[in-house]
């Protein structure tokens, strides 16, 4: 088992995350690691995604959402070929820490038979990967991208 764990203070609300975390059809606009994603944000629900990996070539996935409880955490889990040859859980934990606050936990556990021949090549580019999209998360939900109002 492999596990990558980022996080990164917010300076706006756990609603507001949370409101960008689940706006599917905006992820174009801002994501540079999710390059889109549709379906419905419910549990057992099967989204299909596009991801832009840093020196990677793009990958599409099928996950299924396990777990929404908002304004706290989506997980979803899906996995690659077959289940149990490279699985992998996704979460987005959102604590509020103020009012206007919080702080977000984007990680993956990845697990299977093939993990250890694929985890070395795509750890990092996956790491720096979710360290881009929280920061476009967080200057989306702080109301700025170098230096420009959002709207």
């Amino acid at each position: 088992m492999t596990q990558l764990d980022t996080s990164i203070d917010i300076n706006a609300s756990a609603d507001r995350v949370w409101e960008i975390l689940i706006d599917f059809p905006a992820y174009p606009l801002w994501n540079p690691f999710i390059t889109s994603i549709s379906g419905e944000i419910k549990a057992g629900e099967t989204v299909t995604m596009h991801l832009t990996l840093p020196g990677k070539p793009a990958m599409s996935f099928k996950p299924r959402i396990k777990v929404v409880i908002p304004p706290r955490e989506l997980r979803w889990a899906g996995y690659v070929l077959a289940p149990g040859l490279l699985d992998g859980e996704h979460s987005f934990e959102i604590q509020g820490l103020t009012a206007n606050r919080c702080l977000l936990r984007h990680v993956e556990v990845l697990t299977g038979v093939l993990a250890p021949l694929f985890i070395p090549t795509l750890q990092d580019a996956t790491k720096n990967g979710f360290v881009a999209m929280n920061q476009a998360l967080k200057n989306r939900a702080e109301g700025t991208a170098s230096g420009q109002k959002i709207q």
